[in-house]
C-alpha cells in the first residue's frame, strides 16, 4: 500500500472530503457521471501534477469555484522506506504550486519517481489507432518513468525544434542560426533515438508475450521507425543541410525524432488497420500492462495502477486473462459500474467505495 488517504477541494464534481485509501486494492463503484474517473484523476494529479485527460488546469476546478487542490498522504510503511510523507498540488490565482514533503518544488519532474502511477482508460486507444504524435507520447512517457536523463534530453530537443521552427518561419539570418541549431538538434536527437531503439526492443519483447498470453495470438511486435536513418552525427548534419531548403519552404522542421513513427506489426504487416475494435482495445490495455511491467523490470519499482472501467469492454475469458497478467503493483484502484460482477474480483484486502454525485462513501449495513 502506498496512498493512505486523498483529500480534495473543489476538484471537479467531487465533494470536499478526506477519503481513506488504506488497502492494497480499492474498488470505486458508481454510475457514469458520478465521479469515479474524477477520483482516479485526483490521484494521478497528485502523482504527476497533471491530468491524464489532457485538460488545462483551470478546467479541473469545480464549476463556480476558482481554485482547487488535491493532497495524498503516504502510508507509514512507504514513508519509512522512501522518506516521502505527502504530496499537495494547489491551483490558486491561476497558478499551480506543488509541495513534496510540505516543501515547494519548481519542476514536476521531481514527482515522477516518487510514486509512479499507470492509468488504464478509454483514451488509451489513441496509442493504438490515434496519431503518431500520441504513439510517441506513450513511448516517451514509458522511457521517462525510469530515465530522468531521457526526459531532460527530450525537453532540450523540443526547445531546439521550437527555436528552429521560429527561425524557419521568420527567415532572418536563417542559415547562420540554423547551422548552430542543427548541431544541437543532431546532438540531442541522436541521444533520443538511441534510447528509443533500446526501449522499443525491450518493450516489444514484454508486450509480445503478454499479447500471446491474453489473446493466444503470437508474433505481434512493436516496431520503431526513426525519421533519421543514419546514426552518425556528421551524416545527420549533412542530411539536415540537404533538407534545409525544403524546411525553409514549409517553415517547419520536417525531419527528426519529433517525426519518428511506431507501428504494431503481425507477421511483418501493420496490425491495427485490420484489427477489430475489440482487438485494438485489448492491445491498448496490454500496452499499459507492458509499460508497468517494463518499469518493474528496469528499476524494480512497483507502480500504482489506476484502472478506469477497463474490464467493461472485454469479454469474460479475456477479462480473466487480462487480470492474470497484471504486473506486480503496490496498490490498485479499480472503477466499476454497479451492474458489473465486481464482487467476483474482490480479495481479502479490498476496500469497497461507492460514489454518487461526487460523494465517496462506504456502503452501510
Amino acid at each position: 500500500m502506498v496512498f493512505s488517504s486523498l483529500r480534495v477541494k473543489s476538484f471537479r464534481n467531487l465533494k470536499d472530503d478526506l477519503i481513506k485509501t488504506e488497502a492494497k486494492n480499492i474498488f470505486i463503484i458508481g454510475n457514469n457521471g458520478q465521479g469515479k474517473t474524477n477520483f482516479l484523476e485526483a490521484l494521478y494529479f497528485c502523482a504527476y501534477a497533471s491530468s491524464f485527460r489532457r485538460n488545462a488546469d483551470n478546467e479541473i476546478v469545480k464549476t463556480g469555484d476558482y481554485d482547487f487542490s488535491a493532497n495524498i498522504k503516504f502510508s507509514q510503511n512507504f514513508i519509512e522506506k522512501n522518506n516521502f510523507s505527502d504530496i499537495l498540488v494547489k491551483f490558486e490565482n491561476g497558478k499551480k504550486q506543488i509541495f513534496l514533503n510540505s516543501k515547494k518544488i519548481n519542476d514536476r519532474k521531481e514527482l515522477l519517481y516518487t510514486a509512479p502511477c499507470i492509468v488504464f482508460c478509454h483514451d488509451d486507444l489513441e496509442f493504438v489507432s490515434g496519431s503518431q504524435e500520441r504513439r510517441r507520447w506513450f513511448f516517451d512517457q514509458t522511457l521517462s518513468l525510469y530515465d530522468p536523463l531521457y526526459l531532460d534530453d527530450l525537453r532540450s530537443y523540443k526547445r531546439i525544434i521550437k527555436s528552429r521552427n521560429n527561425v524557419l518561419r521568420e527567415n532572418i539570418n536563417t542559415h547562420t542560426l540554423l547551422d548552430t541549431l542543427d548541431q544541437q538538434c543532431a546532438f540531442y536527437g541522436l541521444k533520443i533515438m538511441e534510447k528509443r531503439y533500446m526501449a522499443a526492443g525491450f518493450f516489444s519483447e514484454i508486450f509480445s508475450d503478454l499479447y500471446k498470453e491474453v489473446t493466444k495470438t503470437a508474433g505481434l511486435n512493436v516496431q520503431y521507425f526513426p525519421s533519421w536513418k543514419n546514426k552518425d552525427e556528421k551524416e545527420i548534419l549533412e542530411y539536415l543541410q540537404k533538407q534545409r531548403s525544403r524546411d525553409i519552404a514549409y517553415g517547419i522542421s520536417l525531419t527528426g525524432p519529433h517525426r519518428d513513427r511506431y507501428s504494431y506489426s503481425l507477421e511483418g504487416n501493420e496490425y491495427t488497420t485490420k484489427a477489430s475494435t475489440g482487438q485494438r482495445r485489448i492491445l491498448a490495455l496490454l500496452l499499459r500492462v507492458a509499460q508497468a511491467s517494463h518499469l518493474v523490470k528496469i528499476n524494480g519499482k512497483k507502480p500504482i495502477l489506476l484502472l478506469d472501467d477497463v474490464l467493461l469492454e472485454i469479454d469474460g475469458e479475456k477479462r480473466r486473462r487480462f487480470l492474470s497478467v497484471l504486473p506486480e503493483y503496490d496498490q490498485a484502484f479499480f472503477t466499476f459500474l454497479p451492474e458489473e460482477p465486481f464482487l467476483d474480483y474482490k480479495m481479502n484486502d479490498t476496500l469497497l467505495y461507492y460514489v454518487k454525485e461526487g460523494k465517496i462513501y462506504e456502503e452501510s449495513g
